[in-house]
């Protein structure tokens, strides 16, 4: 379309459509015309005040391709002086400065609005100078170095890294592998750093050189820098940073820089020095400096010559070098050496090394000089103690005396106790008479054998452990006496009282371990362990005594353990009356009957027995005395009786056919009624063939084997015992037996009356037929009339009939036959009575019955009429 109307002439209608119809595309009608040859006034007058939105980028591209672009510059000046900010408008005209090199850096510096990277780019071909400076204005890094690079610019680049203080920027430029290191190092070096004055790019531009480990050029810089009439000559950390890069690189020239820097810090650089190994270095820097006690601090750590530092500490003269050469010496165990240079120093604060190291190097007296000087320096009671300990080692005890009556904060006791501990007996004594510690100077004394003021030390420090050791030194010693008062205090305690006595023992002063135990029975704290441990030693040395002292204390003894003592010395007799005291009878009565020679006494023996826990103990007793005393069986079993197991007891006897030796016990106890008793006394009885005290017995006590007894005395030779047996069967119900013995053993009254008291018509009808036929007579009589009321009338007239006996039978008879007609009488008026009782109740009843029918009426009213309900129908 554009075309044709061209052609056609219609450049109006191109106008219209411009404005108009689609502004967007004159981009590409600007195109098309410059295409087919339009003039330039066409087209600047097209553009040169366009109406409507359109891409200007595209604008300027079609006018770029054809080289128009001038055509758009008043356009384009005119926008950006109405404030457009248009990247596009900008970026147009930065091109159009560049073109025409008119004022064009300075457009590119002060304008704000253009792309760097689009103007950038078009300056690199066309003036690189222009390149980096569009690429400095928005920090474009990489491009300007690489503008740089391509168009050997370095000095460019260098000012730009020294401004930029980029830490990632330098690293990347200084890198090995950077081709142009060295032409940018160069220019830094040379020039850049000289033409600056800000301290920060200074440090930023050192800081990148120390990372990229460009020791060399570092030095040189700072050479030039701090060497040279600079600002920075006199800075503090370049030639701080100079220095320490020297001792790093080139050690050859630390000495040079020191003697010619003023401004650096002595103190680090001295301390880099020193890890480098280098001490002379490091010497002459504290040196110049003033830092002595530095400089000879290198001399005796690092050089390790303390002849050097002695002589520069007399050129100093200073005490504090003075006191660091001390102490050094000190460290080597010159401990002579260190003491005088201490005492130069006036220096006391490690007196605690000094005593020390003079104690390992036994340098007493130089240690006495140092310790005085240090008393005159400062009040201290490490100073006071160690002093009077060296003036003890030194056997200055007159010195020693006036430092105790003087003022003084020494700790005199624990000197003391160290000067005890060495042997020094004579400066113990001073020290601890002057603390009064009694204690230690009574053992200081025992020490000197002052054994008597040690013995009142000990009674005015009232320490058992002092007195236990003033009384053993005594003991050792044969000053019995002394060691005798000493000993009644510790005797005293109960806690210590068996060392005491086991030390007296051992040394074989039993006599007076004794005397001095005797000696405190009357004392108000007299205990138990006094009165417990004499009567052991009376065991052991003076038996006699023991018994005596037991009835007396006994109840303040330790009973156990005198019992111990006593089994030891077998004191048996003793020791029963101790278990006695003790409660415990048990073993007090085995003892006795372990030991009977000496330790049984009847009256004690049967005291004891009666309170044994252990019944077990009574048959062990009831042994022994079995073999040793049987003839007092008697007497002990009665006191056993009470809790005695009769029955274990007679098995016991029975066993050893000892029954008759204890029949007075059996007697004694029988009335228990126990079976094992019962039967072992029927049984004496029936040896004894005492039938009386047997009857006495089987008819008393019931518990026993009445049948097998019976069985026994059935065929006894003695009739009474016989009949003791007929009794016996008849007590258990054995009639038939009973009285079948009775009648052989011509017991016919017995029989009779057995007979008779079993019930039992069978055996009384036998025992009537076998008196028949045997003819007895009167023992039929006899049972006719004791067993009467178990006969029947005709079985007795059978028999009598029988055997010719009706006429002694006949009194029975008339007897049985009075009996019978009274019953019938009884009966026959009995029937009589229980008629008329009836008839009599039958009249009674009529006589009831008719005066009740003549009480009832003839109708009785109906409750309710027919026809009423006593129900209320619910509606």
């Amino acid at each position: 379309m554009v075309l044709y109307l061209h052609r056609n002439g219609l450049t109006e209608d191109i106008d219209v459509f411009i404005r108009k119809v689609n502004p967007s595309q004159l981009p590409a009608v600007v195109g098309a015309l410059l295409r087919i040859g339009c003039s330039d006034d066409a087209i600047e007058r097209l553009v040169s005040s366009p109406f409507g939105q359109f891409s200007i980028v595209d604008l300027v591209e079609q006018l770029e391709n054809h080289n128009k672009l001038t055509l758009l510059m008043p356009w384009l000046k005119s926008k950006a002086d109405e404030g457009s900010t248009d990247p596009a408008v900008h970026n147009t005209l930065a091109k159009l400065y560049i073109d025409c090199d008119s004022n064009a850096e300075r457009f590119l510096i002060e304008n704000s609005f253009y792309d760097s990277k689009i103007v950038g780019k078009y300056c690199e071909k066309r003036n690189p100078h222009l390149a980096c400076v569009v690429y400095e204005r928005s920090h474009c890094d990489a491009d300007l170095i690489r503008v740089c690079n391509e168009n050997s610019l370095f000095r460019i680049e260098a000012k730009y890294l020294v401004s930029r203080k980029d830490a990632n920027l330098w690293s990347g430029v200084l890198e090995e592998s950077n081709p142009f290191k060295r032409q940018i190092v160069d220019q830094v070096v040379q020039t850049i750093l000289k033409e600056t004055s800000d301290p920060e790019d200074i440090t930023a531009t050192l800081k990148a050189f120390m990372v990229a480990d460009l020791p060399s050029e570092l030095v040189e810089i700072l050479e030039r820098l701090v060497l040279e009439q600079t600002p920075f000559s006199k800075n503090r950390n370049l030639q701080n940073l100079l220095l320490l890069t020297a001792i790093k690189t080139n050690r050859s020239k630390v000495s040079e820089y020191i003697e010619k820097l003023q401004n650096f810090d002595a103190v680090d650089i001295g301390n880099m020095a020193i890890n480098h190994g280098l001490y002379d270095e490091a010497f002459l820097t504290f040196k110049k400096f003033g830092e002595n006690c530095s400089a000879i601090q290198v001399i005796i750590d690092h050089m390790d010559d303390l002849s050097r530092a002695a002589e520069f500490a007399e050129t100093c003269n200073d005490p504090a070098v003075w006191s660091v050469l001390a102490k050094a010496q000190l460290r080597q165990d010159s401990v002579v050496e260190a003491i005088t240079s201490f005492i130069k120093a006036q220096d006391q604060s490690v007196h605690s090394d000094v005593v020390r190291k003079a104690h390992e190097a036994q340098a007493w007296e130089p240690l006495v000089n140092y310790l005085q000087m240090a008393r005159k320096l400062c009040k201290d009671s490490f100073i006071d103690g160690e002093l009077l300990y060296a003036l003890a080692k030194t056997d200055r005890l007159q010195i020693m005396e006036e430092i105790l009556a003087s003022s003084h904060s020494a700790d005199i006791s624990k000197i003391g106790d160290r000067c005890f501990a060495e042997k020094m007996f004579k400066a113990a004594k001073l020290l601890f008479d002057c603390a009064s510690n009694f204690p230690r100077l009574a053992c200081t004394l025992v020490q000197l054998n002052d054994f008597q003021n040690a013995v009142d030390c000990a009674r005015k420090a009232n320490s058992i452990e002092v007195l236990k050791e003033v009384c053993f030194a005594c003991v050792d010693h044969n000053e019995l006496r002394l060691a005798h008062i000493c000993g009644v205090h510790i005797a005293l305690r109960a806690d210590e009282l068996d060392k005491l006595i086991k030390y007296y023992e051992d040394r074989g002063c039993v006599e007076e371990i004794i005397n001095l135990l005797e000696s405190t029975l009357g004392m108000e704290r007299n205990h138990m362990g006094i009165m417990t441990q004499l009567a052991i030693l009376y065991s052991k040395y003076d038996p006699p005594k023991m018994r005596e002292h037991l009835e007396l204390f006994w109840s303040r003894v330790n009973i156990p353990k005198v019992i111990r003592a006593a089994e030891a010395a077998h004191l048996w007799s003793d020791i029963v009356f101790l278990y006695d005291r003790y409660e415990e009878y048990d073993n007090a009565l085995l003892l006795m009957m372990e030991h009977p020679s000496e330790a049984w006494k009847e009256g004690q023996f049967k005291d004891v027995i009666g309170k044994v826990a252990n019944v077990e103990l009574y048959f062990k007793a009831i042994q022994f005395y079995v073999q040793y005393k049987p003839l007092l069986l008697c007497d002990l079993l009665s006191v056993l009786s009470p809790r005695l197991d009769h029955a274990r007891t007679v098995k016991f006897f029975s066993e050893k056919n000892l029954l008759p030796l204890v029949k007075d016990y059996l007697i004694s106890v029988q009335h228990t009624d126990n079976r094992a008793v019962n039967e072992s006394l029927n049984f004496l009885y029936v040896e004894e063939r005492n039938f009386e005290n047997l009857r006495t017995s089987t008819e008393s006590y019931q518990n026993f084997d009445s049948l097998g007894l019976a069985q026994k005395l059935e065929d006894h030779p003695m009739a009474e015992f016989k009949k003791i047996a007929a009794i016996l069967y008849k007590n258990n119900n054995r009639w038939k037996h009973s009285v079948s013995l009775c009648k052989r053993a011509k017991l016919f009254k017995d029989a009779i009356a057995h007979a008779a008291e079993s019930k039992q018509p069978a055996i009384v009808q036998e025992l009537m037929e076998w008196f028949l036929v045997h003819q007895n007579i009167d023992c039929f009589v006899a049972c006719l009339f004791q067993c009467y009321d178990f006969l029947r009338p005709d079985f007795v007239l059978e028999m009598a009939w029988r055997h010719g006996a009706t006429a002694v039978a006949m009194p029975y008879m008339i007897n049985v036959v009075q009996e019978y007609v009274s019953k019938v009488d009884e009966l026959v008026e009995s029937g009589r009575l229980r008629r008329e009782e009836a008839e009599r109740t039958e009249s009674e009843s009529r006589l009831l019955n008719a005066s009740s029918a003549a009480m009832m009426p003839i109708c009785a009213p109906a409750a309710y009429p027919f026809f009423y309900s006593p129900v209320r129908k619910l509606n």
